[in-house]
């Protein structure tokens, strides 16, 4: 006999709707939805059902291995942590974006990286992690060393997902010498003729590397069947190269004229969560408020707060016009795991995976009381 479970009296949150009723799990997939409570199972007490999160952009993990310049934590237990707080976000599915291609900004080397990807595929195995995992290579294309840090990954079936990066001063995020100046100038604490230097070194970096790396790594994606995703694109001839190189998603794109160009281009639009939530970019670019009035967003990333992910998708559901609670859920849930080719996820349907999250909004914020991944509860 296969184990059942019944979650009865909850809010289910569906793909277009929300009904008052109850869900049945058999085997880890959801087996029938009902309109209506029934006795014996777990009473939800009106509390909402939705599909576990799917995150495909989170820096979270490295702030757990480097806990502070020059410590590094045991890269298991460090993975462990970050797992730990991913699942009790709501989050089921997590893509952990790991770096290659070092700059003066990156203070862990290549070596590094597989490390924690070596240490995330180690606990897959044994069976020690809450949430799903898979690896998201963030490629620095304008440090000299990304194709070797690419090459790291060679083969490694976790990797679903890259994104194609240039923080060098006036690309992209940092158009602005001024934004670049205030981010960078005061991180690196370097007096003003350094941070000339400073930049002058990294555009000469960028002219020479970003074009051959960002053209090579996109072909090896293409071999390898890896999603491609563009960073920070600013304008139409950003998004323009970003087509014709097969990118599928757009993360973070700094203008509004660059989200409209991504969303007619048929490319999905990812923005932070912390943008929403914030009200505008840390980095002064494009509100993600904005986008979503306009209906330029597709998808959320909690970036660098995972809790991020499940505030903002009821903050948006509340707050923007327009947009209603399941509208807001497809962004963290359906809509990325269409961009990433899982068709076993995302929503709350017959014969779908049993990933769902229980949830209480207490003073405007949601609280998350329970987790399931494929029908075993994790939180």
């Amino acid at each position: 006999m296969s184990a059942e479970l019944i979650l009865s009296n909850a809010k289910i949150v569906l793909e277009d709707d929300v009904i008052s009723g109850t869900v049945v799990i058999r085997d880890g997939k959801i087996t029938d939805i009902s309109e209506g409570s029934v006795s014996g199972g777990e009473d939800f007490e009106g509390d909402y059902l939705i599909p576990g999160l799917i995150e495909l952009h989170t820096d979270h993990l490295e702030g757990h291995y480097m806990p502070r310049p020059r410590v590094r934590w045991n890269p298991i237990a460090a993975v462990l942590a970050h797992d730990a707080q991913i699942a009790t976000s709501g989050i089921t599915t997590v893509f952990d974006a790991l770096r290659v291609g070092l700059d003066e900004d990156a203070d862990m080397s290549a070596d590094e990286s597989r490390k924690l990807a070596d240490a995330i595929e180690n606990s897959v195995e044994q069976g020690r992690l809450r949430a799903d995992h898979y690896i998201h290579l963030r490629c620095e294309v304008s440090a000299a060393d990304c194709l070797d840090g690419f090459a790291h990954f060679d083969n490694d079936s976790r990797v679903r997902l890259a994104s194609l990066m240039d923080h060098a001063p006036g690309q992209r995020q940092f158009v602005s010498l001024e934004t670049y100046a205030y981010y960078y100038q005061r991180k690196l604490k370097l007096s003003d003729k350094e941070f000339n230097a400073f930049c002058e070194k990294r555009m000469a970096e960028s002219a020479k590397n970003s074009g051959p790396q960002r053209k090579a790594i996109a072909e090896l994606c293409r071999e390898r069947g890896i999603v491609l995703a563009s960073h920070d694109d600013a304008t139409r001839a950003h998004v323009d190269e970003a087509v014709e190189q097969g990118i599928h998603v757009a993360e973070f794109p700094t203008t509004l004229e660059a989200a409209a160009a991504s969303k007619q281009a048929g490319l999905s639009v990812l923005m932070g969560a912390p943008n929403v939530v914030r009200g505008g970019s840390h980095s002064g670019n494009v509100s993600a408020r904005e986008l979503a009035e306009h209906g330029h967003l597709d998808i959320l990333s909690s970036d660098y707060i995972p809790f991020s992910l499940i505030q903002s998708t009821f903050f948006l559901g509340e707050t923007v016009d327009g947009i209603t609670l399941p509208d807001a859920v497809r962004l963290v849930t359906k809509n990325p795991a269409k961009a990433v080719g899982f068709e076993d996820r995302g929503v709350i349907e017959l014969g779908k995976r049993a990933d769902l999250v229980r949830v209480r909004v207490d003073e405007h914020i949601p609280v998350v009381r329970t987790v399931w991944r494929e029908g075993r509860r994790v939180v």
